[in-house]
C-alpha cells in the first residue's frame, strides 16, 4: 500500500511544475567569519529536469526579455556575482551542465560526480517535513544535510542531489555555505535564461579563468548609469552581473573606484568548490 501511495505522489508530482526556493547564506570574505551573505535561490523543476539559479537573477532576466528596458536593468536589485550561473541538472543522464558568462563570452562546464552520501540513523522535523541526516566529503568539503522523502524528487541547492528525497537543508562545517528551504510553490513552467553559444571547458580551466581573473574598467564595464541626484553609479559588466555603488561614500573615503570594484568582485569569488 505504502509503495503504491508512493508511486502516485511521483507520477502526480512528476505532472506538475515546482519552484523550491532556498535561502542562502555565505561568507564571501574567508578572513572575516562575521561576514555573511545572504540572498535567494530558485530551484525550478518538473521532476525530469531542474534549473538553480539566483532569484534576482531570474526576476531581472524575466522582466528585461519581456520588455528590453535597459534602465530597469541597471536599476533591478543587487546579487552576490558569484551567484550569476545556472545550474542545469539531467535527473536521467545523472549530470550538471553549470552556465556562467566570462565577459561576455557564455560557458558551459559539465560535471558528473555526485556527492557520495552516508545516511546517519537521526531524524528530525523542519517546518513540518520528516527530515532524515545525510554527510558528505564533496568537492573540499564536509557536508551535513538534511532530507525528506515527503516530496519523492532526488534534488535539492547547487548539486546535493542523489539522495532518496528533497533537500531540505544543508551547510558545510565551516558555516561558510548554508542553504534553508523556505518555501515550496507550484509554477507554471520551468524555463531558465542560459546563454546561447557557449564554450565548452573542463573545471580546472573553469577555476584557473575566475581565479585570476581581475577588474578592468575598459574590459568589463558593459553600461553604466549616473544617478547625480541619488548620488550611485549604476555597473553592469559584460558577464551580465549588474550592481550599485554609493559613490558619496567611495569619494569620502579617499579610494580609488577601479580599486574598490576590484576588491569587491574579488571577495565575492568565493565558490563552494574549494577543489
Amino acid at each position: 500500500m505504502f509503495k503504491l501511495l508512493f508511486l502516485l505522489c511521483a507520477a502526480l508530482f512528476s505532472a506538475q511544475n515546482y519552484r523550491f526556493v532556498y535561502e542562502y547564506k555565505m561568507k564571501p570574505d574567508v578572513e572575516r567569519k562575521d561576514s555573511v551573505v545572504t540572498d535567494y535561490m530558485n530551484l525550478d523543476t518538473d521532476g525530469k529536469k531542474s534549473y538553480f539559479s539566483n532569484a534576482v537573477k531570474y526576476e531581472r532576466d524575466s522582466v528585461y526579455n519581456a520588455d528590453k528596458s535597459y534602465a530597469a536593468f541597471l536599476k533591478s536589485k543587487n546579487y552576490n556575482r558569484n551567484l550569476n550561473y545556472v545550474l542545469e541538472k539531467d535527473h536521467a543522464k545523472k549530470s550538471f551542465n553549470f552556465y556562467n558568462k566570462f565577459k561576455n563570452v557564455g560557458l558551459v562546464v559539465t560535471d558528473q560526480e555526485l556527492p557520495k552520501w552516508k545516511m546517519e540513523n537521526e531524524f528530525k522535523k523542519i517546518s513540518n517535513m520528516n527530515c532524515q541526516k545525510a554527510i558528505a566529503d564533496y568537492k573540499g568539503r564536509k557536508w551535513v544535510a538534511w532530507f525528506s522523502k515527503d516530496f519523492p524528487v532526488s534534488d535539492g541547492p547547487y548539486k546535493f542531489s542523489g539522495l532518496p528525497g528533497l533537500v531540505v537543508s544543508v551547510k558545510d562545517r565551516e558555516d561558510d555555505h548554508v542553504f534553508e528551504l523556505i518555501q515550496i510553490k507550484k509554477i507554471s513552467a520551468v524555463t531558465a535564461f542560459i546563454p546561447k553559444n557557449n564554450k565548452k571547458m573542463s573545471q580546472d580551466e573553469y577555476r584557473k579563468l575566475i581565479k585570476g581573473y581581475r577588474f578592468s574598467p575598459g574590459e568589463d564595464i558593459a553600461a553604466m548609469n549616473v544617478d547625480s541626484k541619488a548620488g550611485t553609479i549604476g555597473l553592469e559588466l559584460k558577464d551580465g552581473y549588474v550592481t550599485q555603488l554609493d559613490y558619496s561614500k567611495i569619494k569620502k573615503s579617499g579610494a580609488d573606484m577601479d580599486a574598490v570594484i576590484d576588491k569587491m568582485l574579488r571577495m565575492s569569488n568565493n565558490p563552494i568548490e574549494k577543489e
